[in-house]
């Protein structure tokens, strides 16, 4: 099985770096590092994880971060990687 990330959670991952790496020089790559990490994991445990928003969300290990994904017969789909601080009103319409 693959994982595919889609454009829209690519975005969403260069948004996150650009925050992160404004706070302090090296922690955007971090960031990315972590949340690269994250998403690999998810060969492991396709679909295990709970579903909110009609997705399934993998919560970050090292940054108060969302990975939301579904999983077909033959890949992993990432669709969104956001902030868990928002507003879940604007995450919903997101994911819609």
């Amino acid at each position: 099985m693959k994982i595919k990330i889609l454009e829209s959670a690519t975005d969403d991952l260069i948004g996150g770096y650009r925050f992160y790496e404004q706070q302090d020089a090296g922690l955007g790559t971090y960031f990315l590092d972590s949340l690269f990490a994250d998403i690999d994991s998810l060969m492991v445990s396709p679909g295990l994880h709970s579903v909110h928003f009609g997705k399934h969300r993998l919560l970050a290990k090292r940054f108060p971060f969302a990975i939301y994904y579904t999983v077909d017969r033959r890949a992993i789909l990432v669709c969104a990687v956001l902030d868990c601080r928002q507003d879940p009103g604007k995450i919903s319409k997101r994911l819609k």
